[in-house]
């Protein structure tokens, strides 16, 4: 008897219609969340890879430029995937285009 009572308790809530509003309710601040990372976190990223990426694109013989392993140099030879850099008198090396970091103003390496 106690247990047809508890069911009878229940039913009227679960057979109500009210689910599919406290699932669509449920669902919101999650839903709120993911926009507001997009909006903080991905886009602001996105535009970054593109700004670095036209930046490579542009980088031309004669360039001065920072490695992101610190290196600062002038470029002296430019490849599809490799440049070469050199960073003193007569002393060069070769790295990956997304290796450069920054392209500085002409005249800063002296």
């Amino acid at each position: 008897m106690l247990i047809s009572q508890a069911l009878a308790q229940t039913a009227p809530a679960a057979a109500g219609g009210g689910g599919a509003e406290s699932t669509l309710f449920s669902l919101l601040p999650l839903v709120l969340m993911f926009v507001v990372l997009y909006f903080i976190m991905i886009r602001p990223q996105m535009r970054r890879q593109k700004e670095h990426k036209a930046m490579i694109e542009a980088v031309a013989k004669g360039d001065e430029v920072v490695t992101a392993g610190g290196l600062l140099g002038r470029v002296s030879k430019l490849g599809e995937t490799y440049l070469s850099i050199e960073i003193a008198g007569n002393v060069e090396v070769q790295v990956q285009r997304t290796a450069i970091s920054q392209v500085l103003p002409k005249g800063t390496i002296k």
